[in-house]
């Protein structure tokens, strides 16, 4: 969940590799530090706690000259945050400096065998052990850095995203990796490293993502060269990024979650655009018609997802089963892979994540292959793990998502699975044509409908300093606003610290309710669908105990207006749309209260935007 950057060229890396850390800064933010090979062929490495403004203030007084570096910002695995344990990690003799994503699982038994050799070591990290090993083999086995890194790798146990650079070497970066994401960005007579392409875009949009246990050689003025760890050279696909400069900006907002809050209506668009027809007689999902044969003969689908994912995963259940009449079941990937699941080779996997980088959910997708099921991937970043690994797919377009609570990726997948199962039914006839073209049509509406909510934006702000300072919060859902609930209680917990659970409304009576008092704020999902009057008497029962009850409700729902403490309207929809609308004003609940309790909303305390550990 780190960040890696690393440049090589004719200009200075210092500012390349600060503008990227800032970029990649969703990935981790415990500390930050740069490793720069400078005119002299020294290395100079340069690290500090807390954020990469820190880092920019301790370098103000530093010597950062040099055409050639790397950098790197953390989120703490082995060890907690500190200058010390910051990357990048110096090799025993300080010649070798080494950056690092992932974790090193038999670090414990390397580093042993390295003690005894007469290594000692600085921090409490895994990656400090992978850098002294690198300059072990290098010294006793007299091979090159290339070579050392070669057969480094070779001893270790884990996932790795790694960049290293050599005192006396300024023309030089090696780079590798296995289950951690790794890009090499082409540009004019300069080469870029990153993480994930936002801190490339802005010098080149052409890019090779290495493949696990690859390693790069970016030389300086020469072509690149991948090999495989057991040195064959690979051929490497150069990739063209669709991405813009723009996207990477707040664009006036306070925060970019707030940004990605408003860019709903328009990523929505861009995730329907080409898919759904102008006549809206129609959705072509080209990973599904490819595969048709595949669909109609499933036996069921499995869907796998972490975090706000599992959630739209869940949405997906109910539209798969409603609409396509094929059992669905919807698992964590990081228990599906270590339950010995029972997969078919006639099941569908559907595997759902944001960055593609996952690492539960890859492993996951690698168990359900081998065991001979068709693997397909809902993803938002091109190029990414989930993507090359799965048999087909489909992206959600919606642009960089930079904070770290997810918001449009969360409606993006929940829309792409809605055309999923409209597509599937379709062929399988499970869904009559009446009902297909009806909603197909308020598909194309949503997008107005949630500019309509994001008018409420104000009067949401105002109502969430009511509760700023509640200590719980319980959100109810039944049927399809179930994950809802979950997702704007996940929301709420992520940015503001606040404890809340979202529950299925029915089970309330079965354990919650007794947390219910004057002093326990219970946001319920009522919109005019589905178990409408169970909602009711749901509120009625937490009003007869004094709780107070926040209600999502349709526009001109004059009986949750006369029971509820306050209430949000949303415009109307077909009940399996309801989604889409009503989690968009627990998105700004959740972003309200946590700014008013003065939280970096962006970059919450001990989470990063993308898992690529376990």
């Amino acid at each position: 969940m780190c960040g890696i950057v690393g440049y090589i060229g004719t200009n200075e890396a210092y500012p390349v590799l600060i503008k990227g850390l800032h970029r990649l800064e969703y990935r981790g933010y415990d500390s930050a530090g740069v490793a720069i090979v400078g005119p002299d062929a020294g290395l100079n490495v340069f690290k500090a706690k807390g954020r990469v403004a820190d880092l920019e203030a301790f370098c103000k007084s530093k010597n950062i000259s040099g055409t050639i570096g790397i950098a790197h910002t953390r989120w703490a695995t082995h060890g907690e945050p500190s200058n010390i344990n910051a990357h990048p990690h110096y090799s025993q003799s300080e010649t070798l400096a080494l950056i690092h994503n992932g974790i090193i699982e038999n670090y414990a038994v390397l580093k042993k065998e390295l003690a005894l050799n007469g290594y000692t070591f600085q921090s409490s990290t895994d990656t400090e052990v992978l850098v002294q090993l690198i300059e072990y083999i290098k010294v006793s086995n007299k091979v090159d850095i290339c070579t050392a890194v070669q057969l480094a790798l070779e001893q270790v146990v884990g996932a790795y995203a790694i960049a290293v650079i050599e005192k006396g070497n300024p023309d030089l970066i090696i780079a590798a990796r296995k289950s951690s994401p790794l890009v090499v960005g082409i540009g004019d007579d300069a080469f870029f490293l990153a993480s994930d392409a936002t801190p490339i875009i802005e010098y080149t949009n052409q890019v090779v993502y290495l493949e696990d246990e690859e390693i790069a050689i970016i030389r300086r003025n020469k072509p690149l060269k991948v090999v495989s760890i057991g040195n064959v050279e690979k051929t490497h696909e150069i990739i063209r990024l669709e991405m813009n400069l723009s996207q990477l900006e707040k664009g006036g907002y306070p925060h970019f979650m707030l940004k990605e809050i408003f860019e709903q209506p328009r990523t929505l668009r861009d995730c329907m655009r080409g898919r759904i027809n102008v006549e809206l007689t129609n959705v072509v999902l080209s990973g599904i018609i490819d595969n048709k044969e595949k669909f109609l003969n499933a036996r069921r689908i499995l869907i796998l997802a972490c975090g706000t994912s599992w959630h739209a995963g869940l949405i997906g259940e109910y539209l798969l089963e409603e609409f396509c009449r094929i059992p669905v079941e919807v698992e964590y990937s990081s228990e599906f892979r270590y339950r010995n699941p029972i997969i078919y080779p006639d099941d569908i996997v559907i595997a759902i994540s944001q960055s593609g980088e996952t690492a539960d959910t890859l492993a996951a997708i690698e168990l359900a292959k081998e065991a001979g099921a068709f693997v397909y991937g809902i993803c938002n970043v091109v190029g990414s793990s989930i993507p090359r690994n799965t048999h087909s797919g489909s992206y959600t377009h919606v642009g960089p998502e930079i904070g770290v609570a997810s918001t449009k990726a969360f409606t993006a997948q929940a829309l792409v699975l809605t055309l999923m199962a409209l597509c599937i039914g379709r062929e399988k006839k499970t869904i009559s044509e009446e009902r297909f073209l009806k909603l197909l049509s308020e598909i194309n509406n949503i997008p107005d409908k949630i500019e309509l909510i994001l008018q409420s934006n104000d009067s949401i702000k105002t109502l969430s300093n009511i509760f700023t300072y509640a200590h719980n919060f319980i959100y109810l859902g039944r049927g399809y606003s179930y994950p809802v609930a979950m997702e704007g209680a996940l929301k709420l917990k992520e940015i503001s610290y606040i404890h809340a659970e979202g529950y299925p409304a029915a089970e309330m009576k079965h354990g919650p309710i007794a947390l219910i008092d004057n002093e326990m704020p219970v946001v319920v999902i009522a919109t005019n669908n589905g178990a409408y009057d169970k909602m009711i008497s749901n509120i009625q029962e937490i009003k007869a105990r004094n709780g107070r009850v926040v209600a999502i409700a349709n526009k001109d729902d004059t009986m949750v207006k006369a029971i509820a403490d306050y209430v949000i309207e949303i415009p109307e929809t077909e009940e399996c749309l309801d989604p889409l609308l009503s989690t968009i004003p627990l998105q700004l609940l959740s972003y309200h209260i946590a700014v008013n309790k003065q939280r970096d909303v962006d970059m919450p305390r001990n989470l990063a935007k993308s898992v690529t550990v376990e």
